[in-house]
């Protein structure tokens, strides 16, 4: 989209929710693509911008979703478009293992200098962030020598073969897919909400409980890498307790580990900051990035000290699109618009309105179990009243009734009881407003389950 065809900042609906021109769409997806690729919401959009998706029927919807966290800032953003089109006119593709160029290389620079810690760094580019994490496994293991993989409960970190096995969901990630790559183990995380002993004692508890299972059952001295989301995604937005994680981090330091934070979801002004290491000053020895990096394009990468980046041989890393030039130039365009725009400063303005507005319906609607979240990553937990036993009905009810209002939320959580909030980080406050008095619309709809 030109800038010479801006996109109202509304919401527009001229049809109900989907229209027919979507529904005829989907109708032509379900006689051609796969039946596994599944849709959240079957609106066909047709151009997007700022905080608004518009569909085909020409219906102007308000993203709370941004693609999962991709498009923080915009679907279209200026230097995005300008820098991608451009280097599309330039050239799309060489492979960066054939014959090399800028881009990659100045992306690479921009990563190791944004990243937590000021030591030396080495950053490889993918292209999704589920290789990012498969490399983050290899390059631990070829630096440490050693094989086995820890990861944590409610995580999650992809949809291939070996990150399915990391991911701690089954349905519908894992269902029927094994068996699953080996030597991955499984320890609690510090889910505040739901610690039996209470929130105050679980930070320490869940150290305790993850670091004997690591001596006891996996041995420390065997294990090459801890992956770990700083706030978990697809698990329900759940920020472990307050210490939890600098005590994992000292216990992987102690032993010769690999810390890896997964901050594909998190990552690039999300919670508020560049990466939400920085919330408890976590220095991770390496960082896999993905969706929020490049507006859109895929581009993926793990970053971190350059002796273990730079442990695995020659022609060990690395992919035929890995660094696509088209992708790099758009992560730079990208980087530069977080910077002179202050996405973080908005991220955290978007943390302040809609954290205040969901704690004021938690007293209204006893439905709501807990509401958490940083920046632009704010989540609500459903729950049956009077209770903690999760409500995905209710979860699924209530986001259905946004979706008709046209207000594009997003589910999570391994109970499936989360709706998520992930607004891109440009988006107008009157739209965040009226985003959020749809949802409370939704909340207090009789038959909705909501429980007022």
């Amino acid at each position: 989209m030109s800038a010479a065809t801006p996109l109202p900042q509304e919401r527009r609906l001229v049809t109900a929710i989907p229209g027919p021109k979507s529904q005829e769409l989907q109708a032509r997806k379900l006689g051609a693509v796969a039946a596994g690729v599944g849709t959240t919401l079957p609106v066909y959009v047709a151009r997007a911008n700022g905080g608004v998706l518009e569909d085909v029927d020409g219906n102007s919807l308000i993203d709370f979703g941004s693609g999962i966290a991709v498009t923080n800032v915009g679907n279209s953003a200026e230097a995005v478009v300008a820098k991608a089109s451009e280097q599309l006119a330039a050239f799309t593709h060489t492979c960066f293992m054939v014959t090399p160029y800028e881009g990659y290389v100045a992306v690479a620079e921009q990563l190791n200098e944004l990243t937590p810690g000021d030591h030396e760094k080495r950053t490889a580019l993918f292209n999704s962030g589920a290789e990012a994490v498969e490399n983050a496994v290899k390059i631990a293991r070829a630096y440490t020598k050693r094989t086995a993989v820890v990861v944590f409960d409610h995580g999650y970190h992809g949809r291939t073969n070996l990150t399915m096995g990391l991911t701690a969901k089954n349905m519908p990630y894992k269902q029927g897919f094994g068996p699953f790559a080996p030597e991955i183990y499984r320890v609690p995380v510090a889910y505040p909400y739901r610690w039996l002993t209470g929130t105050e004692n679980c930070a320490a508890e869940a150290a305790a409980q993850a670091i004997e299972i690591i001596t006891k059952q996996i041995g420390a001295d065997n294990v090459a890498a801890i992956i770990i989301e700083p706030i978990q995604g697809e698990g329900g937005f759940i920020e472990p307790a307050k210490g939890f994680l600098p005590k994992i981090v000292e216990f992987a330091k102690a032993n010769g580990i690999v810390f890896v934070a997964d901050e594909i979801q998190t990552g690039f002004c999300r919670t508020g900051q560049w990466f939400a290491c920085d919330d408890e000053g976590i220095v991770p020895d390496l960082i896999t990035t993905a969706k929020g990096i490049a507006g859109g394009l895929p581009l993926a990468a793990v970053t971190g000290r350059a002796e273990i980046m730079d442990a695995a041989h020659a022609g060990g890393l690395g992919g035929t699109y890995g660094g696509n030039p088209v992708a790099c130039a758009a992560a730079l365009g990208s980087i530069e618009t977080m910077k002179e725009q202050d996405l973080n400063g908005k991220a955290q303005r978007i943390g302040e309105i809609m954290l205040g507005r969901l704690r004021a319906m938690q007293e209204k609607f006893d439905i709501i179990g807990e509401v958490r979240g940083r920046g632009a990553m704010i989540a609500v937990e459903l729950v049956k009243p009077g209770t903690k036993d999760a409500n995905p009905e209710a979860t699924a009810a209530i986001a259905k009734a946004c979706h008709a209002e046209g207000l594009v939320v997003l589910t999570a959580g391994t109970y499936g009881n989360v709706l998520r909030f992930l607004p891109p980080l440009v988006i107008p406050e009157h739209l965040l407003t009226e985003g959020l008095d749809i949802i409370e619309g939704a909340f207090s709809i009789e038959g909705t389950f909501a429980g007022a």
